[in-house]
């Protein structure tokens, strides 16, 4: 009779992940060594010590292992479809990259090809930890059905410049591609589309207006590429006499809403204008160490109250989608660069690569922490390795010793996408081949 009762009163989960030590990167910093999470349906029901588990049952169990439970990973910059160029055109400074390389290759993209190179980054993605990712690039619908396909939190959204596109063509198609994009997917879960204008050096004042304009209208975020070159801040003082930050804040473009991709070149006035129109920074080391555009000055960012997260860039130029390796280069980066070991330590790293990321995308309500009623995107980390042993502080290991191949579990909006290294439902060796013929078309 007592066990029928017991047995009656347990809370039941559709998910839980147990005996790991849980890393939630909330603003308390709580770490729980032996915990357990709960999931159910879509959402975290509960984060808690192992003490507490004889209160669940679930349907399914995964076993961390004595591992690190921990909120997946958000990429707040990439161009996913880039895994189709990926080192094609290495070495080279970034006009010679963009102009003599990349805008000729991607000048042959069409939906097909955008959504299979996608969907070989969300594999990509999904075995390295990363859940949530925001994209810019070509044929962005392809790239919202591979992220919607594979499982994955993504804020996407179709490049708009001053010249024609392979995708929509004239600039006025595109502001309705745009639109007809946020129709489409503004019930999907997973999926939110952002109004993306290229640069300050390829929009101009009109095109940043009626972009901010339809942004404002579906309360849709806005993401730019934004001083990341000395080249493209000497073109905008000698064209329009100001920083581009400045030139952005001279046509009403800065917002809360706003994702400025790179800002390695800013003066104390763009980070004066940055925090006070909360504009929100995405940081992409490896892209602009590989690149040669800089270092920016992203402790001067944080202490100016800016929101920094990290971003891999695309695989033309970075060249892979790991956070674990863009969290390691970003903290010696600038440890380096400042001659200073105590800046940027693991926690803070980590967090803009969690917590500090989903605020970028502004999607902190709903993911980057493992807190109750939040959406389940969870990783576990197989510490069982010779490079993690032993472990002092976890997140030391996981910024400075953890690679991609090192998640074991991957979980997305309540559902397992991968569990002990295997794909539960993608088709890997299918999905590399469809890029592997895609890049025999690009060789000839």
């Amino acid at each position: 009779m007592t066990q029928t009762m017991n047995q009656a009163i347990k809370k039941h989960a559709d998910l839980i992940i147990k005996n790991g030590t849980v890393l939630v990167m909330d603003n308390a910093e709580t770490l729980i060594k032996n915990g357990f999470v709960a999931v159910c349906g879509d959402s975290i029901a509960e984060v808690a010590s192992s003490e507490k588990l004889g209160e669940w049952e679930a349907l399914k169990t995964i076993d961390a292992k004595g591992g690190i439970i921990m909120p997946g990973f958000v990429n707040t910059h990439t161009h996913a479809a880039m895994t189709c160029f990926r080192g094609l055109a290495d070495d080279l400074p970034l006009m010679a990259w963009l102009n003599d390389h990349i805008f000729p290759a991607e000048a042959k993209l069409d939906h097909d090809m955008v959504y299979k190179g996608s969907m070989l980054a969300c594999v990509e993605m999904i075995m390295s930890g990363t859940t949530t990712f925001c994209d810019m690039y070509l044929f962005e619908d392809a790239v919202a059905e591979a992220a919607a396909a594979s499982g994955m939190r993504a804020v996407v959204g179709e490049v708009l410049y001053n010249f024609p596109s392979p995708c929509y063509g004239p600039l006025e198609k595109g502001f309705e591609y745009t639109e007809n994009l946020i129709l489409k997917w503004k019930s999907n879960p997973l999926i939110t589309i952002a109004v993306e204008p290229h640069s300050p050096y390829l929009c101009s004042p009109d095109l940043l207006k009626t972009a901010f304009t339809l942004a404002k209208k579906h309360d849709a975020p806005l993401v730019i590429h934004l001083s990341e070159t000395l080249h493209e801040v000497d073109q905008i003082r000698s064209e329009r006499g100001k920083t581009p930050v400045e030139y952005l804040a001279e046509h009403g473009f800065l917002d809360k809403n706003l994702v400025a991709a790179h800002c390695v070149y800013l003066s104390q006035n763009d980070m004066d204008l940055l925090r006070s129109f909360d504009v929100k920074v995405a940081h992409n080391p490896v892209s602009n160490m590989k690149l040669a555009s800089g270092i920016a000055p992203v402790p001067s960012m944080i202490a100016h109250g800016i929101t920094v997260g990290l971003g891999t860039d695309g695989c033309a130029s970075n060249n892979n989608l790991d956070m674990f390796r863009e969290m390691d280069m970003c903290a010696k980066l600038h440890k380096v660069s400042t001659l200073d070991p105590t800046v940027m330590n693991a926690h803070q790293t980590l967090r803009m690569a969690t917590a500090d990321g989903a605020k970028v995308l502004g999607l902190d309500s709903i993911t980057g922490t493992l807190e109750k009623g939040k959406k389940a995107d969870i990783i576990v980390i197989d510490t069982d390795a010779p490079h993690l042993c032993p472990i002092y502080n976890p997140y030391s290991h996981l910024v400075y010793s953890a690679c991609g191949s090192d998640v074991s579990c991957t979980v997305i909006n309540g559902k397992v996408l991968m569990e002990d290294r295997l794909l539960v439902s993608l088709d890997v060796r299918k999905i590399m081949d469809d890029v592997r013929k895609i890049a025999e078309k690009i060789r000839k």
